[in-house]
């Protein structure tokens, strides 16, 4: 199978460098490229990609803006956004993820990193690394009302899939969940799968932000 990769940032030099990274991999195919997200939003909506590398600052339509526009097309897109920046910004990682980013990497990381990235997120391994999921934690404690009852959804999940989404939330990796819940890395993923089947969420970082947006995980304070 080939990666279906479009490429939204301002500067040229950098989608070009970027697509020497990618198209270097046999499995990695640049079928696009954006200067704005508002050109990124229209490749998505025409080509379906499988990721899209997503620049934040860009003139008109920012990545932010355009990482929610995609989310906002439907079911029907299931493309998943890489958030690509120069700057690690609290706000930044937040607004991207609530926006439907499945994960944020620095423009400065190393080649194989990037393609590494690529492949994860097409995976449903998104990109949520424990100091992102501590951001998350620390923004929802400074929420003055939480919500006074588990949300409808819930209900969807078995004991041991809303188990398994409190241990996500809390950043777990699919080892340590498996070691805390005494089943195999498989059967982790199974249940991580189903979780996201049954309330339509794309990757893990979707379902860290929907456990604490429903109240099924309250921070430590």
């Amino acid at each position: 199978m080939t990666i279906r990769v479009v490429l939204a940032d301002d500067q040229a030099l950098v989608r070009g460098g970027f697509r020497l990274i990618l198209e270097s991999e046999d499995d990695i195919a640049v079928v696009g490229e954006a200067e704005d997200g508002e050109q990124a939003v229209t490749l998505v909506a025409d080509l379906h990609p499988d990721v899209v590398l997503m620049d934040v600052q860009m003139p008109g339509v920012d990545g932010l803006e355009a990482t929610r526009r995609i989310g906002a097309l439907g079911d029907s897109v299931r493309t998943r956004v890489l958030v690509l920046t120069t700057f690690e910004r609290d706000d930044y990682v937040l607004e991207a993820l609530r926006g439907g980013a499945s994960g944020f990497l620095l423009k400065n990381c190393p080649p194989e990193d990037l393609v590494l990235a690529v492949r994860r997120v097409i995976r449903g391994d998104a990109l949520l690394a424990p100091s992102v999921t501590r951001r998350l934690i620390e923004d929802y404690i400074t929420r003055p009302t939480p919500r006074s009852a588990p949300a409808p959804e819930l209900q969807r999940l078995t004991e041991r899939e809303l188990a398994v989404l409190r241990l996500l939330a809390q950043g777990r990796s699919n080892t340590e969940l498996a070691h805390e819940l005494y089943v195999s890395e498989g059967t982790v993923k199974t249940h991580v799968s189903s979780i996201l089947s049954k309330l339509g969420l794309r990757d893990r970082v979707q379902a860290v932000v929907f456990a604490y947006d429903t109240g099924l995980v309250e921070p430590r304070r």
